[in-house]
């Protein structure tokens, strides 16, 4: 882990690689882009779930690219997908299972022919709750009724930001699953309802405008009205830190003057 607290973007983030994710009786793993780093400036439960949670992966390269600026450091994105992909891997060699909550049940069938075709050894269960902006307390027993009678080994959620992280926050000590993994947008990516953008994209650092191509009406606002804002936090931090920095210096510049005499 990386502690940025004081440091960076005030958020511990795991700079590690997938194979060194850590082990705990249930860990929670969430991602954050530029646009959640501003939606949770705002909302402040989102915040808290993603505070946290046991890992937060970097998953943009507006994160990368902030972290650079104001720590140095230099690490790399890991995105819901990587986390998905190595995750069905190492089910796949133990014969675990893992659970699907959210999306259509058109997508969830999808994705059940695709994981038999490429990862017939892992047994996967799927529940697709209502569509509606706030869960009633029926339906969050449902859905966690629907997860404990399966037993996965993890659990994804793809319930779209912040309304998956501040849900499996909220229920984490009443799942029973080792891992709960929110992932949003990679359900329909691995499903294929969604075209993910190309490796070219990926390799370049814009996959994010490869998204926007392809969804330039639900995509613009989170890349060009939250982009410059995120930019101006940043940037806000980076200068608050300078000054901050000034300001010690001359405080112990003072001191070993007064020392001195």
């Amino acid at each position: 882990m990386s502690n940025l607290k004081n440091q960076g973007i005030d958020y511990n983030l795991f700079t590690g690689i997938l194979n060194d994710l850590p082990e705990a009786p249930k860990t929670v793993i969430n991602t954050i882009n530029q646009y959640s780093f501003c939606i949770a400036e705002e909302d402040a439960k989102f915040k808290q779930a993603l505070l946290e949670s046991e890992v937060l992966l970097p998953d943009g390269e507006g994160i990368v690219l902030a972290e650079r600026l104001l720590t140095g450091k230099k690490i790399k994105k890991i995105s819901g997908t990587d986390l998905h992909l190595h995750l069905l891997s190492t089910l796949s060699k133990k014969k675990g299972r893992c659970f699907y909550l959210g999306s259509s049940p058109s997508t969830l069938q999808k994705i059940k022919l695709k994981l038999a075709q490429e990862y017939p050894d892992v047994e996967a269960g799927f529940y697709s709750p209502p569509f509606k902006l706030k869960f009633t307390e029926e339906d969050n027993q449902e859905m966690i009724n629907a997860i404990n009678s399966f037993k996965p080994d993890v659990l994804f959620i793809g319930l779209t930001a912040p309304k998956q992280e501040k849900w499996s926050h909220e229920h984490k000590m009443a799942i029973d699953a080792k891992i709960i993994c929110a992932i949003g947008a990679v359900f329909d990516f691995y499903a294929g309802t969604v075209k993910r953008p190309g490796k070219v994209w990926v390799d370049l650092r814009l996959e994010w405008f490869g998204r926007f191509l392809s969804e330039p009406k639900r995509m613009w606002r989170r890349y060009f009205y939250f982009g410059p804002i995120y930019l101006y936090l940043i940037v806000k931090k980076k200068l608050n830190f300078n000054i901050e920095d000034a300001e010690s210096q001359i405080l112990v510049t003072h001191l070993k003057e007064r020392k001195a005499s």
